[in-house]
């Protein structure tokens, strides 16, 4: 079993707030994230994939294959919009990185199956301090 990682970015804006409670409650969990006026983040994007090497190849996935995914389902979608109101796979979702990443990972597992791999792992970057990491289920 090999690993591979790809790495790309993407700038998006997102609020952190829910519509069924008011501001002073969506502030006190949320913090300056439920900034009514919204913010910003670079974000950074980490997809590993695992699987066997091809001996014909010697590829677990042709890389710009990969990148072909991960920018048609993922980076054209997020990067320079506003995750809650543009991102057709966020709407109706809290758009904190957990549920990005996982979205994210849904849209990316199958058509990396198509290529002969399976994703392992996306890691998203929202700050330098802090990411999530999600494996699926």
């Amino acid at each position: 079993m090999i690993y591979i990682t790809r790495r790309e970015r993407f700038s998006a804006a997102h609020k952190l707030a829910r519509n069924d409670w008011n501001e002073d409650q969506n502030l006190k969990v949320f913090g300056k994230c439920s900034n009514a006026n919204w913010h910003g983040h670079n974000y950074e994007l980490f997809v590993t994939v695992k699987g066997e090497v091809n001996s014909e190849t010697g590829f677990l996935i042709d890389l710009r294959v990969l990148k072909e995914i991960i920018q048609e389902e993922a980076i054209d979608k997020l990067d320079h919009k506003n995750i809650n109101l543009d991102v057709d796979f966020m709407q109706g979702k809290m758009a904190s990185t957990e549920m990005i990443a996982i979205e994210i990972f849904k849209r990316l597992a199958p058509r990396i199956e198509n290529e002969g791999a399976q994703l392992h792992c996306i890691k998203l970057c929202e700050t330098e301090n802090n990411f999530v990491e999600y494996f699926g289920n």
